[in-house]
């Protein structure tokens, strides 16, 4: 189990925002992000979308801090990476 999490750095709304992935399954990052209290509106495609006040939680819960280009790499190794459709 590997839940990837890279630093809070995306602005968006007032506020700087974190990426929580797994490099493992869709199903262990949805339960770790359960746990942790998350909506699920927060996940995007391969990954849920997290404030920087629950980044601590989310790395006092299990989650490894990566940069996030590491976070890219290893989901794209996984096969797990679901990129943005361009518009048609």
């Amino acid at each position: 189990m590997t839940i990837l999490i890279d630093p809070p750095s995306v602005p968006w709304r007032g506020r700087l925002w974190s990426h929580l992935a797994s490099d493992t399954s869709y199903d262990e990052l949805h339960a770790f992000a359960g746990a942790l209290g998350l909506p699920a509106c927060g996940f995007d495609r391969d990954h849920y979308d997290l404030p920087s006040e629950h980044y601590q939680a989310a790395l006092d819960a299990g989650a490894r801090p990566v940069r996030s280009r590491e976070l890219v790499r290893r989901l794209d190794a996984a096969g797990l990476r679901r990129r943005k459709q361009p518009p048609v």
